[in-house]
């Protein structure tokens, strides 16, 4: 498979542009899935601790290895920090928590999944914890990432970084952080480019990974309104007519939009033609009218917003 890379600031690390997204994937076949994202080419893999299928997707990590399809050093895991165990006694908590589940020694990159602090849920009473519990428990976000740094200082994480942020929480922790956030890990797809706020964080030495990167597919099942009443990114007509032109999928102009600005992206499929699809957007490019074109569809429209299902307006 055909791909490249993103240097990640400070450690130097090589984070793959086109990855795979584990939110949504069964407990029954994310084994199988990893599995067969490994022997497709894929080395990026989005986990976190509430999508609730850490262990099985290192089952498939493991039998990946096992069998001689990658390496350990030739993977690239992400995984997510929720938001009850913001409490600098819990990170380590959580963290050992995901490394235990996904059966790994150390993992690439680790983020701060919302900057949002609820209650402490205890393992034993609820995991993944998950929006199960709605109870605030403000911590603030200094606390947090001192510990997120001291999980660098232990050698298990490479690189740390943080999700859902908004620039000026991000100047907030860039104001003190002795380790920087090498990641924003936010939304982004032709409905919602969020470029003023990429070009910020790129501008402060962070990298970007974009997902939800199809928009309104992923959240109709979810009972979204906003999902429901936008046109499905597959059937707007500008992407549509571009696609054609390059003899492309809809998805593959998509990830290429993004890719060819540097946005790394972790599209999910468990078919294996679209797996391999998702994979070939590196060998074409697309002109500067046509990102225009795709940058100037922007509305935007907000898909994963915890003040509509949360009722923590975060965006507001």
């Amino acid at each position: 498979m055909a791909t490249e890379s993103l240097t990640l600031h400070p450690s130097g690390s090589k984070m793959p542009l086109l990855g795979f997204g584990t939110w949504k994937i069964p407990k029954d076949s994310a084994a199988d899935v990893v599995y067969k994202a490994i022997e497709a080419g894929y080395r990026l893999f989005d986990c976190a601790c509430d999508y609730g299928n850490e262990i099985q997707v290192g089952q498939g990590i493991k039998k990946a290895i096992a069998d001689g399809l990658v390496t350990r050093e030739e993977l690239f895991i992400t995984s997510k920090l929720w938001n009850t165990y913001h409490h600098k006694e819990h990170v380590p908590l959580a963290f050992n928590r995901t490394l235990t589940d996904l059966g790994l020694d150390y993992i690439d990159l680790y983020l701060i999944h919302f900057p949002i602090s609820l209650k402490f849920v205890p393992f034993e009473e609820r995991y993944p914890p998950e929006w199960g519990n709605m109870e605030q428990d403000p911590v603030p976000i200094h606390e947090t990432w001192a510990a997120m740094e001291s999980l660098v200082h232990s050698g298990k994480v490479k690189n740390i970084g943080v999700s859902n942020f908004t620039a000026v929480l991000l100047m907030d922790l860039l104001s003190y952080a002795k380790v920087k956030p090498a990641v924003l890990h936010i939304e982004v797809h032709p409905y919602l480019n969020n470029a003023d706020l990429i070009k910020f964080a790129q501008s402060q030495g962070l990298q970007i990974t974009g997902y939800s990167n199809f928009g309104p597919t992923s959240y109709v099942e979810l009972g979204s309104p906003a999902a429901k009443n936008a046109v499905p990114l597959f059937k707007e007509e500008n992407l549509s007519k571009i696609a054609a032109h390059h003899n492309k999928t809809v998805a593959q102009v998509i990830l290429r939009w993004l890719v060819q600005d540097k946005i790394a992206v972790i599209p999910k499929s468990v078919n294996p033609v679209r797996l391999a699809q998702n994979a070939d957007i590196f060998n074409f490019k697309l002109s500067t009218e046509e990102m225009d074109t795709i940058n100037g569809m922007s509305i935007p429209l907000r898909l994963n917003d915890p003040g509509v299902y949360a009722n923590i307006p975060i965006y507001a």
